[in-house]
This record gives C-alpha cells, structure tokens and sequence, in this order.
C-alpha cells in the first residue's frame, strides 16, 4: 500500500510541479471564456459598411421607401435584443423580457429607462451595439445615371479600391422589379461579404407581403401594425418548479446536465491521456522495469491511476472554482440557479460516481495501452478506433438535452462506455430512478472489468518488448 502511494505521489508531482500543467489547466477556461467572447468581438471589430440605394422601380410602387423601413426596424429589433441581454445577467430572463416588451411596445429610449429600473448597473455601461451597416446619401453623379451600363460602371466605381477614401461605397442597392415582384442587384465591395445581401433579402420579401396584402384591400396602418406584432407564448408542465408556467430555471437543468456531460468527456479523456504518455513515456525510457523491480506491477497501475486521478480532481477544482467565481461575479441570480439544481435529487453526488466511474474504465484501458508502447505512433494502432467510440456521447449528448426520453438516448445512457457522459446529460431531466441506479451499477460493473482486464494486459506489456497490435493486447488479457 505504502508503495503504491508513493507512486501516486510521484505521479502527481511529476506533472503539478510542470508550468505546462497549469497553462493547459488554464486553457480550458480561457478558451471557454473567449468561445463566448469572440463573436462579441468580432461583431464590434466590423466595419460600419456604406450603403447607397437606387430605385430603379416604377414611380409610385414604394418599394425603396419600404425597403429603408424594413433596413431601419431591423436595426431597432437588434439594439432592443442588446437591451434585454444587458438586462439578463443582473435582473434574469424575466427581467429582461420586461424590457424587451416595454421597448417593443414603447420605443428604444423608453426600454431604456426600463433597462435603468431593471439592470441598473448594467444601465450604466450600456453602449448601442455597433450596427452592421448604415444608409448613406446616393452619390449624385450615380442617381442621376441612366439605367444600364453607365449607372453600373458607376457603382463598380464606387465600391471599388480605386475610389478615393471619403467617397468609397461598401455596397450599391438597385432597387427593381422582375416579374412584377420587387428584386435588387446589390454590388458589394467584398464579393464574400453577405450582411448587406441578407438585409436586403429580408426587406424585399417584407415589402412583397405588404404589397400583396393591399393588393387584397387591407388598410398599409394594418399591415404596418400586424408586421410588429411579437406573440407572448407561455408554457405550462406540470414538472415545473412553480407547478405551472415554465420558467428558463425549469430549462436549466438540462443545460447543467448537458455542460457536465462535455465537462465530464474532457477530464475523462485529458487524465486517461496523461496516463498513457506517462506510462508510454516511462515503458521507452526503461523506468519501468525499474519500478517493476521494487513494486508489483498491480501496484505500478493502482499508483498511477491513483496519482492521475488526483490530477484529474485537481484540474476539476480549479475549473469548478474558476467558473463559479466568473458566474457569481457575472450572473449572480444565474450562479444560485446552477447551484439549486447541483443540489436537487443529489444530482452532485451522481456527477461525481460518473466521473470515477468513467474514469477508472478509461484510465485503466490508456495504462494497458501504453504498456505495450515505445512511441506515441505505436499507439495509434488502438486509440483510433477508441476515439472513434468516443465521438458517440458527445452526439448523443446533445439530443438529450431536447428528447432525454428517446430511446436512443435512453439505450446508450445503459451502455456502460456511455454511460457517464450521457446519463450525466439526462440526469438533470428526471429519469426512473432505476435507469440511473442500472446505469451507476452497470457502468461500475464494467469497469471492474476493465480493470482487471487493463492490469493483466498491464503487467504483460510491461514485462515484454511485444509490440502493440490487437493480437498481442487481447493474447495478453487472455493470459496467452
């Protein structure tokens, strides 16, 4: 016993004490953190692009003075959904959907002042999100242009490198006609840049159903007001926490779920490969026989699956800690949320059976792996297809969050490789108790088996220079 420990601690030490531990324990986090903030960035890292717009449309059909509507709503409808998700973070999804509404019913700067009542330090910050675009006065020389090649050759003209800086053009909008029906030819600066395509899309196709409902003799007052209209939908289970109305709290749970899941899948995988390059690296450098001359090799694995595990709860810590000081600090109505429904129905405690339980059917699999290994190529004879398994979960992960009562999903969270990751994703939905106590018993089942398996393989592959092949790994499981 007292030899296994300190194998554990050596195995722990020999990484803990490495500054490319703690850059990778950090990677995790940072890159989570810039996931979320990328897009932000590079929303606000856009230019604002120039637009001109040229009817070329019969007098009187409206469609330019339609369009530039539709373009200016669409540019409310975004500053009012960064009002509500200023709101979020301080005042919750309630919170902000009152604002949204006041804003909606009111106008911007009175969603504004509901912001200030709501959020308000969130208020304080608040900034009008940088807008992807802005109509600009046509230049006159291009108005004045006769349809055709001289008006066209004027907007290459503008869009293009060639024209002076305060003049240059990032799109032309030709407003037409084709069939009766409105259309654009859009000549853009960038032939891969679509922001300015999209919007006009969407303006046209809002200016068509305008146009073909008073074609029908419907009042334009009508039209105008049926196209803002937003419906309040409320949505009722009897599994809500208030017994009633669905709240964002009742869908929580399964995002929880759903991020302990990919949570779960990375430490897993992350300590199973820490031990296989450990033990690969120690099989090619003959440190192993040398450890093999004082301990058993039964006591060589339990140390080093001993001393990863205590890594692999290490590097948990540090992510658990990070994050719940990131989402106090940042969400803190959110942060209390995440922690009822860790608490509720002892869903914690199932979290952390399935990340021993994966955990020792995978650790105890890389060890036996990289017994049998000199170098990272041998082992790709087998990690392969294991990765390939691997990929399954996380597939399957992401539609329990939607049918966690599917039976695919059901089937695969009792499969024991599959277990942890995907009954931690439908854990949170409020499964039969028997499926998580079947699923907790089968997996640890099975692991018992790997690691009786994986410490006889281990034990042949330390004590042998055979190379890896599935021939020699399951002669070895075998005892031939």
């Amino acid at each position: 016993m007292s030899r296994m420990l300190l194998i554990a601690r050596r195995e722990f030490l020999a990484y803990a004490k490495t500054v490319g531990f703690w850059l990778s324990l950090l990677a995790f986090p940072l890159f989570a953190v810039l996931g979320g903030a990328l897009p932000a960035l590079m929303k606000h890292a856009e230019p604002m692009r120039a637009v001109a717009v040229v009817d070329e449309t019969p007098a009187g059909s409206g469609v330019a003075e339609a369009v530039r509507q539709a373009l200016a709503a669409e540019q409310t409808r975004a500053d009012i959904a960064a009002l509500r998700m200023a709101a979020v973070p301080e005042a919750g999804p309630a919170g902000g959907d009152r604002v949204r509404q006041i804003a909606e019913r009111d106008g911007f700067a009175a969603g504004l002042a509901a912001l200030k009542t709501e959020a308000p330090r969130a208020a304080e910050g608040f900034k009008t999100p940088r807008r992807s675009f802005e109509l600009v006065k046509t230049p006159a020389d291009l108005a004045a242009a006769a349809p055709g090649e001289a008006r066209d050759a004027l907007a290459r003209r503008y869009v293009g490198d060639d024209a002076p800086k305060a003049e240059r053009l990032n799109a032309v909008v030709f407003l037409t006609e084709a069939e009766g029906k409105p259309a654009a030819r859009v000549w853009a600066h960038r032939a891969t840049d679509d922001v300015v395509e999209d919007a006009v899309r969407e303006a046209l196709k809002g200016a068509n159903r305008s146009r073909v409902f008073v074609a029908g003799g419907i009042d334009p007052a009508v039209v105008t007001q049926a196209e803002r209209f937003r419906p309040e939908v409320s949505v009722f289970s009897p599994r809500a926490v208030s017994g009633g109305e669905v709240s964002f709290r009742d869908k929580l749970p399964v995002v929880v779920g759903l991020a302990v899941g990919f949570i779960l899948w990375s430490l897993i995988i992350t300590g199973a490969s820490i031990l296989l390059n450990s033990v690969m690296e120690e099989k090619s450098n003959k440190i192993l026989e040398v450890l093999l001359s004082s301990a058993s090799a039964t006591e060589i694995l339990a140390g080093k699956v001993l001393g990863v595990a205590l890594l692999t709860l290490a590097i948990l810590l540090a992510w658990g800690g990070i994050g719940a000081v990131g989402l106090i600090a940042a969400m803190p109505e959110m942060a209390r949320d995440v922690g009822l429904v860790l608490l509720t129905d002892g869903l914690f405690v199932y979290f952390l059976l399935f990340l021993v339980g994966g955990y020792l059917m995978y650790a105890v699999l890389f060890a036996a792996i990289g017994a049998f290994c000199d170098t990272p190529r041998d082992a790709q004879t087998l990690m392969g297809p294991i990765m390939m398994v691997l990929i399954v979960p996380i597939l399957v992960m992401q539609m329990a969050i939607r049918t966690p009562d599917a039976m695919v999903v059901k089937i695969m969270s009792l499969i024991p490789p599959f277990t942890p990751f995907v009954m931690a994703a439908r854990a949170p939905s409020g499964p039969p108790l028997i499926e998580i106590v079947g699923g907790l018993v089968g997996m640890f089942l099975f692991a018992a088996v790997m690691v009786w398996a994986a410490g006889r393989a281990f034990r042949a592959g330390a004590l042998s220079d055979v190379k890896l092949s599935w021939k020699s790994f399951i002669g070895a499981v075998a005892g031939r």
